[in-house]
């Protein structure tokens, strides 16, 4: 039978922590303070530590180095309600088994438990400590969603696995390239960000590796690429997903042996990078349709994370609002504000297409162009009405009315994503939010007969079913909504 240690101020996570390991077979002593804890731990008491952060004579996380020093086979969960990024990275660099965010789920304590007790002993060494004069978050919220990210890079820090971001415009993916990067062991090397979607597709090669003087008209000097600027740091390739076919081959070539040449070189050149892709698309359906390697997908692909869009984490929307708000005034010298209540519920309630970016726009302008301090529910409904998406009008069907509703909305879709449009590919995606809702409109109004949606449309049936298919549109029969 295994001793676990728990350490808690709050009686009630300690009583429910003791039932749940004790009916998992498990003997349990627990304690509202860090002495006691250290003290059981000098006795060499105990095969497992669980430890709250906040207790009343000691922060647990300084715990964490001394046990460690003492004791480097004990195994050591954290608990914590401060569910910042910050504190997952501080508990895993000093030497944490797990991270656990309060409120936790006691099923998962017992399955990081077994989990922690099974593995084979080792020695662990502690990484290097994080920074304790930078306490600026590089993410903000505490919502499920941005909990599991903050575990998640965590484990990552100290690694060198590849990872691939997937997320909608706005919800950060650079950011998180940045933290993975900033709090990782390659933290003292260059982070070098390249848009490949920004690139004409002829300098790519050139852009990434670098080339040789003469090596094509233009090129007067040698210039180092982005894999050599990043030697020794990361190397963040944003858009993979518009990433030329020989280039991707090239880069396949680069992962697969850890070097490369210049264009026009002939010395080889070690690749010392640590790679993050990222992309806003649907690399699997690249696939399908022949525009990216499945090879390459797989390299990069090692780690996925997907980052969730605004709309899915709304409980963040007021965290997120304050510190754009106290960012602005710090930064920009414009008078603090805030949000009434009713002002921030109404924020919760919008769609956020342009996600976090949108939201940070959003919060600036309210700053520079309101002379109140506490921003009220109507300043916010005018906003969001002003940039709200236009709703086409029943029976307006006059080109004139139709393009400029379209225009409306375009505009909006720009203003949303501020100055971080993405650079290439943007008539594709446009023109898939558009079919994919006009097609499904169509089939709605014919009962799913895609003969007659196709002579609507003015498209060849085959046309329609392959259309159909790549939008993943269902069709009902003999249904009208």
């Amino acid at each position: 039978m295994s001793t676990i240690l728990v350490a808690d101020d709050d009686r009630g996570i300690r009583t429910v922590l003791s039932q749940a390991l004790t009916r998992a077979g498990h003997e349990v002593r627990s304690t509202g303070t860090a002495s006691t804890l250290w003290s059981w731990v000098t006795d060499g008491q105990g095969d497992l530590v669980i430890t709250d952060v906040i207790m009343p004579d000691e922060n647990g996380l300084d715990l964490i180095p001394r046990i460690k020093k003492i004791r480097p086979d004990l195994r050591i969960v954290v608990m914590s309600a401060q569910n910042t990024l910050l504190t997952a990275v501080k508990a895993t660099e000093r030497g944490a088994f797990e991270y656990l965010p309060k409120p936790f789920d006691l099923t998962e304590v017992v399955n990081v438990v077994r989990r922690a007790l099974s593995l084979p002993r080792g020695n662990p060494t502690e990484g290097d400590h994080a920074s304790e004069e930078d306490e600026r978050l590089p993410l903000i919220g505490r919502s499920p969603a941005m909990q599991e990210i903050y575990r998640t890079l965590a484990r990552l820090m100290n690694t060198d696995l590849t990872v691939m971001i997937n997320g909608e415009s706005g919800t950060g993916k650079e950011l998180v390239a940045r933290a993975l990067h900033d709090y990782g062991k390659r933290r003292n090397g260059s982070f070098v960000a390249v848009n490949m979607g920004a690139i004409p597709r002829e300098l790519i090669e050139s852009e990434l590796f670098g080339h040789e003087k003469g090596a094509f008209t233009g090129a007067h000097a040698r210039s180092a690429g982005r894999f050599e600027q990043a030697d020794g740091g990361t190397l963040f390739l944003d858009e993979i997903g518009d990433m030329p076919l020989e280039a991707q081959t090239r880069l396949l070539r680069v992962l697969q042996e850890s070097e490369y040449t210049t264009v026009g070189g002939r010395q080889t050149l070690r690749a010392n990078v640590r790679i993050i892709a990222a992309t806003h698309r649907d690399l699997r359906q690249l696939i399908h349709q022949g525009l990216f390697r499945e090879d390459l997908f797989y390299r990069l692909n090692v780690v996925p994370l997907r980052l969730p869009p605004l709309r899915e984490r709304v409980e963040d929307i007021p965290e997120l609002t304050r510190h754009f708000l106290h960012a602005v005034a710090e930064h920009d010298g414009l008078p603090p504000k805030v949000l009434e209540a009713p002002a921030m519920e109404r924020l919760k309630k919008h769609r956020w297409s342009g996600n976090v970016r949108e939201l940070e726009n959003l919060v600036r302008r309210l700053a520079a162009l309101y002379s109140q301090e506490v921003i009220g529910v109507e300043v916010i409904e005018a906003e969001l009405s002003s940039s709200a998406p236009p709703i086409l009008d029943e029976g307006d069907e006059s080109a004139e009315g139709l393009s400029t509703k379209v225009e409306r909305h375009l505009r909006h879709y720009f203003e949303a994503h501020g100055e971080a449009l993405p650079p290439a590919g943007l008539h594709e995606r446009i023109s898939r939010e558009v079919e994919r809702p006009l097609i499904s409109l169509c089939l709605e109004a014919t009962r799913g007969n895609q003969i007659k949606a196709a002579q609507l449309l003015g498209l060849n049936r085959n046309t329609l079913r392959k259309k159909i298919r790549d939008l993943d549109i269902q069709v009902v029969r003999g249904v009208k909504g």
